[in-house]
């Protein structure tokens, strides 16, 4: 009878305990993103996008190699003007090079605005659907796991900024 008092007891704190304990899921986004036929599709786009522009850099690049053995085998006959017209040539090219590159593939360059462009549409419809399942099942939070632990949705209601703004004397 002890036991079985016990146990009824166990079980109610189980319950109680777990009515106020907050829920969480786990999900991969790149195994969700990789199985979107739009996001296969955008980055099949950047794929062919980035290759594009990397042989026109590679393009650039060998013309630049070019005019550096060029001048290489031709610097002796060259007057110093001649040599300071080159070597400017030469800056120049390689400065052309470099903006390209920062162009093409740079913070904020053309492909960061094409995936911006075409991927984000796609992560914007995963995280749509992510708050509405947690709205649905009524979890707390939702963690990605696919680029390490993070979390992708968390209830506002449990966001406690504000008090540790209060705490340390912040005033909105």
């Amino acid at each position: 009878m002890m036991k079985k008092i016990l146990f009824i007891a166990g079980f109610l704190c189980l319950a109680i305990f777990s009515a106020n304990a907050q829920r969480y899921a786990i999900l991969d986004s790149k195994f969700i993103l990789d199985k979107l036929p739009e996001y296969k599709e955008a980055q099949k786009q950047l794929d062919q996008l980035s290759e594009s522009w990397q042989k026109e850099l590679d393009a650039l690049q060998t013309t630049l190699d070019k005019m550096y053995r060029d001048f290489e085998a031709e610097q002796v006959m060259l007057s110093d003007e001649l040599k300071k017209k080159r070597e400017d040539e030469l800056f120049n090219k390689e400065k052309e090079l470099r903006d390209l590159q920062r162009q093409r593939f740079g913070y904020e360059g053309d492909l960061f605005k094409k995936r911006q462009e075409l991927v984000k549409p796609v992560q914007d419809k995963v995280y749509n659907a992510v708050q509405k399942l947690a709205v649905e099942k009524g979890y707390d939070f939702i963690l990605d796991k696919s680029e390490g632990i993070t979390v992708i949705f968390a209830d506002p209601k449990l966001d406690r900024s504000e008090d540790i703004l209060k705490m340390l004397g912040v005033n909105k």
